[in-house]
């Protein structure tokens, strides 16, 4: 897939709020990114509100669709993720992205936007932390942020708690949160699954959910199709009474038994303060073993990440 050109000091980019609302001005956000030598330019929904959005739904498209013409925007930040980005998909025009690709930013609710660009572009985009998360955001992943948007190496290598299961795989990176994943099923933003590695978080879901959740990937044939899965945060789950008795790991293992890929858990990306960044529609190379899982994105001139104890 296409990577869009990296950025590099002088450039200016972009914040908008595509879905939720914010509370208040990203400042910590937008001092970072002035910190990095950018110049940055706030969109009239970051200022917004309609319900729990930033806006209407055309007042939002209209705020992103300004960014993606704008020659002179090189990356477009999502300041949150929430809820809100598929009632837009639909009214964006994608054509002055193809011409002149530029980075998108973000994760949660906006799995929407890489995976419509993955399935429709075949551009690369950026999971990693947004202007609301920046605040809490560890240290390396705002490193992570950092070398992912001005082209540095970008490797990790970290000791999981969970055992997945062995082997070397390589592939484009697709994938984000698993309930936006399985939304877009069907539809034309959903990503080619073949022989990619995926990557799946998700916050605030049941156990029970993300067990459908899985079932409806394994059933549709998904899971048969992919050459790697990496499982990243699956936070604040939430369970019923008796108790669904089956850890994420669990259920991913179970469904998973009868195929031979690499299996992740642990990685550290998701609703984490850890939230590395990941370029999705980057061909990566995953390699697990009893020990350590290793995730090669990118070799560059820069440093590359390590850590032995990601949080999760």
């Amino acid at each position: 897939m296409k990577l869009p050109p990296y950025l590099k000091k002088g450039d200016k980019v972009a914040i908008t709020c595509p879905a939720k609302k914010l509370s208040e001005l990203p400042l910590d956000a937008i001092h970072l990114l002035e910190s990095w030598g950018l110049e940055v330019v706030l969109g009239k929904t970051v200022h917004g509100a309609h319900h729990q959005f930033s806006g209407t739904d055309a007042e939002r498209a209209a705020d992103l669709q300004q960014f993606l013409d704008d020659e002179s925007i090189k990356a477009i930040f999502a300041a949150r993720g929430g809820y809100g980005t598929i009632r837009i998909i639909d009214r964006l025009d994608f054509s002055s992205l193809a011409a002149q690709p530029k980075w998108i930013v973000g994760f949660s609710d906006i799995t929407v936007l890489h995976a419509h660009l993955q399935a429709q572009l075949n551009l690369c985009s950026l999971h990693a932390q947004m202007p609301l998360t920046i605040p809490d955001g560890s240290s390396e992943s705002l490193k992570s942020l950092h070398a992912a948007l001005f082209g540095e190496t970008l490797s990790y290598s970290y000791e999981s708690q969970t055992q997945g299961r062995n082997g070397v795989a390589s592939g484009e990176l697709i994938g984000g949160n698993l309930a936006i994943m399985r939304a877009l099923s069907g539809s034309v933003s959903e990503p080619d699954y073949r022989g990619k590695i995926l990557f799946l978080e998700d916050v605030g879901e049941y156990y029970y959910a993300v067990d459908r959740l899985l079932w409806a990937l394994k059933r549709s044939g998904k899971l048969a199709e992919i050459a790697g899965l990496i499982i990243g945060g699956f936070t604040g789950l939430e369970d019923n009474e008796p108790p669904f008795g089956e850890s994420v790991a669990d259920i991913v293992l179970a469904l998973t038994a009868e195929y031979n890929y690499p299996i992740a858990f642990d990685f550290p990306a998701g609703h984490l303060p850890d939230n590395r960044a990941l370029i999705l529609g980057k061909h990566v190379t995953l390699e697990v073993t009893n020990t350590h899982t290793h995730l090669q994105l990118f070799r560059g001139a820069g440093r590359s990440f390590e850590s032995d104890s990601p949080s999760t």
